[in-house]
């Protein structure tokens, strides 16, 4: 990758969060390792990237602000050391972007790290999960959205109607794709529809 990539990456990341995060989202991505493009995958095997960024991307609102999140990202996880370092909200941040991660292994244990947090900046990149098909990544979602954090969800649906009856069709289409023949014959049995019935309740 070269700088011209470099720079292209880290604005892509800046996009994806509120403004008034800038200086934090730039303490973050100067420890993101983007000068290795040999990434960690799932089942193990290395794969020589040769973008860190997928182009796609989701267009949200956040208090009426555009945020442009990124679908996938393949780059590695930051040294321990200097994730460490980081200030609390510095580190929020940085498990949102892990959320996009390829690697379903990684969002789980991202995830994991945000299921108390309330900052209202996370939520869209904890809703775009709810369209996937991950169900330990579900399971973990539905522990997130709570009474603390249920009216980040109701206001980010009422910015984003259009996007989360989307994003309620997909979880819907992974249930038929996936599940519907196996553990869950009914969707109301099916933990993304569980979720779905809790923010409509």
């Amino acid at each position: 990758m070269n700088n011209m990539d470099n720079k292209f990456a880290k604005e892509r990341i800046l996009n994806a969060f509120p403004a008034l995060l800038k200086q934090d989202v730039e303490k973050v991505i100067e420890i993101l390792p983007l000068d290795e493009y040999d990434v960690l995958l799932s089942d193990s095997t290395i794969y020589n990237v040769s973008h860190f960024i997928h182009e796609s991307e989701q267009v949200v609102k956040v208090d009426n602000e555009v945020l442009k999140i990124p679908c996938r990202l393949w780059f590695n996880e930051p040294n321990c050391d200097r994730e460490a370092a980081l200030t609390c909200l510095q580190k929020t941040i940085l498990n949102c972007i892990y959320l996009r991660h390829s690697n379903g292994f990684i969002r789980q244990r991202r995830l994991e790290k945000l299921v108390d947090t309330t900052d209202y900046f996370v939520t869209p990149f904890v809703f775009q999960l709810l369209g996937e098909y991950v169900l330990e990544i579900l399971f973990v979602l539905d522990r997130h959205i709570n009474e603390h954090t249920l009216n980040n969800y109701l206001k980010f649906i009422g910015e984003n109607k259009e996007y989360s009856q989307k994003t309620e069709s997909r979880m819907i289409s992974y249930w038929n794709a996936y599940y519907r023949r196996l553990k869950y014959k009914k969707i109301n049995d099916y933990i993304g529809k569980k979720v779905i019935d809790k923010l409509r309740s």
